[in-house]
C-alpha cells in the first residue's frame, strides 16, 4: 500500500491544501493515508453530490486544486454533476475513485460498475492507478501518474479530471501500525505566459480603428483587479463600450469613481426588452471583442446572433472556443488582461504618430436621436489625446459608443423608479432587490440558478462593496448551489458569504448541511414561493394548463425544520416591514451561520414581474 499511501504526500507537495472525502471501505487506504498527513485539511461529507459541489466551492473560492476521495460503485457517478459543472467552469478538481482490481470488474461482485473514464467527455482526463506496485517502474508509474493528473487539472482551461484507484484486500493498516509517507519525487509544470508580438499588436490595433463600432463583452469571469484597469483603460483609449453579466464581476471596485464613459455595462437585460428597432441598429457592432466563459442574458445572447457582426475576436489562452453568437472570425491565444493591456500600451506609444482627437462629443448628432432613449446624461468627454486615435476615428468611436451609455443610464434610472413604487404587493422581485441593497461588504455572493441568478442580472449588486459574485453557470444546474457556497464558506472563513436561492434548489440541496464543519460566516437567504416559480415566467409553460402540477411542482415546506436540525439561526419575513427589520438583523456581524426565508406567493411574483416588464416596453421614451 505504500504506493498508494504516497498519493497524499504528491498532492500535498504539488499545492493541494483541501480534501473532501466520503467515508466508505474500499477507499481505506486513501482516507487514512489523506486523514493522517500533517500538511493536509481534510473533511468528510457523507452525501457524495453534496461533497463534490463543497470540494468545488473550495476550489473556486482559492483558486487551486481540491481533491475528492470516494469509495467504489456509485459513488463515483454521484460525483458527475459536480464535475461537468467543473469541467464547464474550468476549476480544478482531482477526483480519486476507490476500485475493486481489473480482475473483478463484471463478475457480480458487490459494489462495483464499470469506473474507467467514468466521467467520459465532462473530464479533461482520466488515470488508471497500477493495481500492483511491488515492482519499482510501477511504483515509478503511480508517482509518476499523479503528478501528471494533478498537473492536467491545473493547465489552462483547467478542470476535474479521474484517477481511478483498483485496491486489492486487505487494505486496513493492522492496529497501532504506523503510516509512514516516503520522499516521493513530483513533476511541476510551470505555465508560459504569451504575449503578442509587436507586429500583430500593430494590425490589431489598426484593425480596432478601421472598425468604427467596436464593442466588449464578458462572459463568466473570476473578480480580477488588473483586468478590470485594463478594461477601463481600454475603454477610455479606444472609446470601446464594455457589456458585462454580473457574473463577469465588471461592477465598480471599492474606492472607484464612477464614470459613465468607463463603467462596464450590465444593464442589457432592461434595455434590450425594449421593442425599439432604431435603438438595436444604434447598438449594432461591426467588431465584436468577447473573453470568459457563459453568459446569463438571454437577450444579449439573441441581439448579438442577430446582429452578425462582420469580425468577432474572442481572447483566450487555451482550450477549446465556442461560437456563442455564430460569427466567430478570430481566436487570440492571449489572457484577457494581457490583450487588454498590450493594445492600451501600443494605442499609448502611437500616439504621437497619429493627430490626436481634439475636444469632444457626445456623439448626439450621429447616434440617431430617435433611437436613443431620452433621459439626461453627462457629457461624454474623452481623451484630448485620442491615444492613437485620429479625430474623425474618436468621432465615428464615440458616436457608435453614446447609445449604450445613455440606454444603460436609462435602465438604472427605470429600475431605481419601478422597484421604488409606494403601492406594490409583496413580491420576491422587489425583496431580491432590497436584499442586494444589504449585501455585506466583501461579501462572496452565491447566485443560485433559476430566477435567483435572472433577478441578480437584471438587478446588478452594488458598486464600491467589493462583492465577488460566483454561479454554476457551467451547466446551470439546480442540484449543488448551496453545496458550493459551503465550500467557499469553509475555504475563506474571514469572509462574508451569502447565498441567494430559491425553495426548489435550496430544498433539494439540503444535505450540504449534513457535514460537521461550522460556517459561521455563511447568511442562506432563501426565497420561498413554495413552487418553481420561473415556470410562470417563461412563454410556454405557464400558458399550459398542467403548469402547477407537472411544472411549478408546488411543495408545503418551510426551512425551520431544517436551521433548527443544522443549528442556523432562523430569521423570517413575508412583508416589506418585515424584511427590512430582518434584513439588519441577518447581516449583523454575529458570528453564527443564518438562514433568512422570505415567504411569497407565486402567482403575485409572476404578475408583478410580468408588470415590470410591460412598463420596460412603454415607459422608453
Amino acid at each position: 500500500m505504500q504506493a498508494v499511501y504516497n498519493i497524499a504526500e504528491i498532492c500535498a507537495q504539488m499545492g493541494i491544501t483541501d480534501v473532501v472525502l466520503s467515508p466508505g471501505s474500499r477507499c481505506a487506504p486513501l482516507t487514512i493515508s489523506f486523514a493522517r498527513h500533517p500538511a493536509l485539511t481534510v473533511r468528510t461529507v457523507p452525501d457524495e453530490r453534496a461533497a463534490a459541489f463543497i470540494g468545488l466551492g473550495l476550489a473556486q473560492s482559492q483558486r487551486r486544486a481540491v481533491a475528492l476521495v470516494c469509495t467504489s460503485g456509485t459513488a463515483g457517478l454521484n460525483y458527475a454533476p459536480a464535475v461537468a459543472e467543473a469541467y464547464f467552469q474550468q476549476i480544478p478538481l482531482v477526483v480519486f475513485t476507490a476500485d475493486r482490481p481489473p480482475e473483478w470488474i463484471d463478475q457480480l461482485d458487490g459494489q462495483t460498475i464499470r469506473q474507467a473514464d467514468l466521467y467520459g467527455a465532462h473530464a479533461k482526463g482520466t488515470f488508471t492507478f497500477p493495481a500492483d506496485t511491488s515492482h519499482a517502474d510501477a511504483k515509478w508509474h503511480s508517482a509518476r501518474l499523479v503528478s501528471e493528473a494533478i498537473n492536467l487539472a491545473q493547465q489552462f482551461p483547467a478542470g476535474p479530471v479521474q484517477v481511478n484507484v483498483p485496491l486489492r484486500e486487505p487494505f486496513y493498516p493492522k492496529a497501532g501500525e504506523e503510516l509512514r509517507f516516503e520522499p516521493v519525487r513530483v513533476i511541476r509544470e510551470t505555465p508560459s505566459l504569451p504575449t503578442l508580438p509587436g507586429p500583430e499588436l500593430l494590425a490589431l490595433q489598426q484593425a480596432l480603428r478601421q472598425a468604427g463600432r467596436v464593442l466588449v463583452v464578458a462572459g463568466q469571469h473570476r473578480h480580477d483587479d488588473a483586468l478590470l484597469l485594463a478594461l477601463r483603460q481600454f475603454s477610455a483609449a479606444y472609446q470601446v463600450p464594455v457589456v458585462g453579466d454580473v457574473i463577469a464581476n465588471l461592477h465598480q471596485p471599492v474606492g472607484a469613481t464612477y464614470d459613465l464613459r468607463t463603467a462596464p455595462l450590465s444593464k442589457q437585460d432592461v434595455f434590450l426588452a425594449v421593442p425599439e428597432p432604431g435603438l438595436k441598429q444604434a447598438l449594432r457592432p461591426e467588431l465584436l471583442i468577447t473573453f470568459g466563459q457563459s453568459l446569463i442574458s438571454k437577450a444579449l445572447k439573441l441581439y448579438l446572433r442577430d446582429a452578425q457582426p462582420a469580425q468577432h475576436w474572442h481572447v483566450q489562452a487555451a482550450g477549446p472556443v465556442a461560437d456563442t453568437f455564430k460569427s466567430l472570425t478570430r481566436i487570440i491565444r492571449l489572457e484577457p488582461t494581457t490583450f487588454f493591456e498590450q493594445l492600451v500600451a501600443t494605442g499609448r506609444s502611437s500616439a504621437g504618430r497619429v493627430a490626436g482627437a481634439s475636444g469632444s462629443t457626445d456623439g448626439s448628432e450621429a447616434a440617431n436621436p430617435g433611437s436613443t432613449p431620452s433621459v439626461t446624461t453627462p457629457r461624454l468627454e474623452w481623451p484630448a489625446s485620442g491615444w492613437g486615435l485620429s479625430e474623425q476615428e474618436a468621432e465615428t468611436t464615440a458616436a457608435y459608443a453614446t447609445p449604450w451609455y445613455k440606454a444603460e443610464s436609462w435602465a438604472k434610472e427605470f429600475l431605481q423608479r419601478f422597484l421604488s413604487q409606494a403601492e406594490q404587493p409583496f413580491n420576491e422581485f422587489t425583496a431580491f432587490h432590497h436584499t442586494l441593497r444589504h449585501l455585506p461588504e466583501g461579501a462572496a455572493l452565491h447566485l443560485a440558478n433559476s430566477m435567483a441568478v435572472r433577478y441578480a442580472n437584471i438587478l446588478g449588486v452594488p458598486d464600491n462593496r467589493a462583492v465577488e459574485v460566483f454561479a454554476n453557470r457551467g451547466t446551470s444546474g439546480i442540484d449543488g448551489c448551496t453545496s458550493t457556497a459551503v465550500g467557499a464558506a469553509l475555504a475563506q472563513p474571514e469572509r462574508p458569504v451569502v447565498l441567494l436561492t430559491g425553495d426548489v434548489a435550496f430544498f433539494y440541496d439540503r444535505n450540504a448541511f449534513w457535514q460537521n464543519y461550522p460556517t459561521p460566516n455563511l447568511r442562506v437567504v432563501l426565497f420561498n414561493n413554495h413552487a418553481g416559480g420561473i415556470f410562470r415566467l417563461i412563454d410556454g409553460p405557464r400558458q399550459q394548463p398542467e403548469l402547477e402540477e407537472f411544472f411549478e411542482t408546488h411543495q408545503p415546506l418551510t426551512a425551520e425544520n431544517t436551521a433548527r436540525d443544522f443549528g442556523l439561526r432562523y430569521f423570517t419575513a413575508t412583508t416589506f416591514a418585515e424584511l427590512k427589520l430582518a434584513l439588519s438583523a441577518f447581516f449583523a456581524p454575529v458570528s453564527g451561520a443564518a438562514l433568512l426565508e422570505i415567504t411569497t406567493d407565486s402567482a403575485t411574483n409572476a404578475a408583478f414581474f410580468e408588470e415590470y416588464r410591460q412598463a420596460v416596453k412603454t415607459a422608453f421614451v
